[in-house]
């Protein structure tokens, strides 16, 4: 029997996302599913979707749900599973905030990328938490179009490959992955950066994010160009014992970024809720069919 099965649509920045609020893990999301639902032209439209559980009924989240009660069950607009969207943690604070699960100040909400803190301000911001970011050793490097650029290779719970270019065109379109090697740097895929100077501790980017293409922001993707950029200014806090706060333009509006001397990184940001609907389960189960 058909159901309404209830959705929003958020964007953080412009990265935009299909919302599903399903408390008790009920609502079955195959792959498939997600990406028929993010299709952009015939389904509703995202980078990604946002599937809000209870940690305690997630077998991915249990072991987080003394620390947060919700589980941010994220995943890409191919459908594939991410560890973690910094964007999309700021947008799903705001979906709580409105459905009356949190209010303004501190939360926490459990992630593959463990549990991050968050705080929506009242000027309407949400800072979130990112954690430390991993710098593996070892030399990469990106191409586009017979172009080639050295990276910098940053883990914020997910991977990225910054690259520090004289034009952002340079990027090409970023409809496909850039290459990038050695192959074995990144076994499951790469979200590239590329980046240009703005100002003093101002920078903008373009980034390819994997199972999505290019997106109009990226969060996790402005922290690790954020750590680089740093890195190269020689502004490393754990070395300098100052906090590090860089502005990040992405094609959807800025972000802010402080690194501090103990390694924890917080971003700031805008988070919106544009549009609330229903979608029919006939329809999903006849793209699955």
């Amino acid at each position: 029997m058909s159901t309404r099965i209830a959705f929003l649509k958020g964007h953080g920045t412009e990265n935009d996302f299909v919302i599903v609020p399903d408390p008790e893990n009920a609502i079955d999301l195959p792959p498939a599913a997600v990406a028929a639902l993010c299709d952009r032209r015939a389904g509703i439209g995202g980078d990604g979707l946002l599937h809000v559980v209870r940690s305690a009924a997630h077998p991915e989240a249990k072991d987080m749900a003394a620390e947060a009660e919700w589980f941010m069950d994220y995943r890409n607009g191919d459908g594939s599973v991410a560890e973690m969207c910094g964007n999309g943690v700021r947008v799903f604070a705001r979906y709580l905030q409105r459905a009356g699960h949190a209010t303004e100040g501190d939360l926490t909400i459990a992630t593959r990328g463990g549990v991050k803190r968050v705080h929506l301000a009242k000027n309407g911001d949400v800072t979130v938490g990112m954690g430390r970011a991993l710098l593996p050793e070892g030399d990469v490097v990106v191409s586009v179009d017979g172009r080639s650029w050295s990276a910098r290779n940053v883990n914020m719970g997910n991977p990225h490959a910054v690259a520090f270019v004289a034009d952002l065109a340079h990027a090409g379109d970023l409809y496909s992955p850039p290459a990038h090697e050695p192959a074995t740097a990144y076994p499951d895929g790469v979200n590239v950066e590329f980046v240009v100077d703005r100002g003093p501790r101002h920078v903008a980017m373009r980034v390819h994010e994997r199972g999505s293409g290019e997106t109009r922001s990226c969060g996790t993707g402005a922290c690790a160009v954020a750590v680089a950029t740093a890195r190269r200014d020689g502004a490393d806090p754990a070395v300098t014992g100052a906090p590090a706060t860089y502005t990040v333009d992405v094609p959807g509006g800025t972000l802010v970024i402080t690194e501090r001397p103990d390694g924890e990184i917080e971003m700031t940001g805008p988070a919106v809720i544009v549009a609330t609907g229903e979608f029919d389960s006939a329809w999903l189960e006849g793209v699955l069919a």
